[in-house]
């Protein structure tokens, strides 16, 4: 991601996702990909830097994708360009609906077309999801950490913040053992 790139085009880019992305979160990752790659933005291993990174920080998934992508090719100002377009859609989208959507929310019509685009968010959930799975898990115990992670959250309900702290405990003994098995 070594370009440069308006900071209008990162403001454009950005409110495309915001606006055509149903479920937010990570249903917006394979837009996000595509927009990036399209471009030449990044690579594919910095397409999933940028999901893993943007997931592990607080804050939105998009919004931390956009400031990672625009600080990298704009800056600063690129960063908040990139941010304002993926929050603006959404704003915008979610303040319409709060002043129109309780007289309509009782509508057989609305109840249809809101369970009709709930698969449609699972499936955007679900497609990155086994996307990363096939480029980050590039050995059988990647497969089993992630496997074993997907049952203790999805099943035994732990929370993902032990997960992760465990995990980064784990992975700074594994490799002190490693750099002092190398001395």
């Amino acid at each position: 991601m070594t370009q440069t790139v308006s900071c209008w085009e990162l403001f454009t880019v950005f409110a495309k996702v915001g606006a055509f992305t149903i479920g937010g979160g990570l249903a917006m990752i394979p837009l996000i990909e595509k927009e990036i790659s399209d471009r030449g933005w990044a690579s594919a291993d910095e397409l999933e830097d940028i999901i893993v990174l943007a997931q592990s920080a607080p804050g939105l998934l998009a919004v931390n994708a956009a400031v990672f992508t625009g600080y990298k090719l704009a800056g600063l100002k690129g960063s908040i360009m990139a941010s304002i377009g993926a929050v603006l859609p959404s704003f915008v989208i979610i303040l319409l609906i709060a002043m129109f959507f309780t007289g309509f929310k009782d509508n057989p019509v609305v109840q249809r077309i809101f369970q009709g685009v709930r698969p449609v968010a699972i499936a955007l959930i679900f497609v990155p999801a086994v996307n990363m799975a096939k480029s980050g898990c590039k050995s059988w115990w990647a497969y089993l950490i992630a496997a074993a992670t997907l049952v203790c959250i999805a099943f035994l309900k732990v929370s993902p913040i032990w997960i992760i702290l465990v995990t980064i405990t784990v992975a700074s003994g594994v490799f002190s053992l490693i750099q002092r098995a190398k001395k």
